[in-house]
């Protein structure tokens, strides 16, 4: 039972940590970098490097999600019934953000992208497409956010429950 409830704890925040460093270094460094050698095309390189590492972060937050969705039965016993809804929510939130942001916004993101078929900067900010893209990409965000947030709580409730089985309370 042990092993189980540090497997999901070390999971969630392994995959916590690659999306928060995906977020906060690797698609800032992209775009910086490439920016930086002055390449018309800068933004598509980074977009395309962006969207490859990306995919690799939902596929994992969905497998983790399943993960802790499925083990989930197996420790409920060790918490109390909000705990257990608690994390059964957040659970799905992983799943469904990192699903949607995965086969629904990556596909749209991608054929806009390839839609627009000129340097992206050079795009003004009023065309249609790029208000789609941008928009889009908002709610790229936001679904990586949620499914970030959504393993925090998680973190915080396994960690909580390993703690009161360790010291002995119910």
């Amino acid at each position: 039972m042990r092993f189980v409830s540090a497997s999901r704890l070390i999971l969630c925040s392994l995959w916590l940590g690659a999306a928060v460093f995906f977020s906060a270094v690797v698609a800032p460094s992209a775009f910086g970098v490439l920016r930086s050698f002055n390449l018309v095309n800068a933004s598509q390189i980074a977009g395309d490097i962006v969207a490859r590492n990306l995919s690799v972060i939902n596929i994992s937050g969905l497998i983790v999600g399943l993960f802790l969705l499925l083990t989930l039965f197996v420790v409920r016993n060790r918490r109390g019934r909000a705990g257990l809804i608690t994390e059964l929510i957040c659970a799905c939130l992983i799943i469904a953000s990192t699903s949607v942001s995965r086969w629904l916004f990556a596909p749209r993101l991608r054929d806009l992208r390839i839609a627009i078929a000129m340097p992206f900067d050079q795009v003004p900010i009023n065309d249609g497409r790029r208000m789609a893209f941008d928009s889009l990409h908002g709610y790229s965000v936001n679904a990586l956010a949620l499914a970030m947030i959504a393993a925090l709580v998680s973190i915080i409730l396994i960690a909580r429950s390993g703690r009161k089985t360790a010291s002995g309370e119910p």
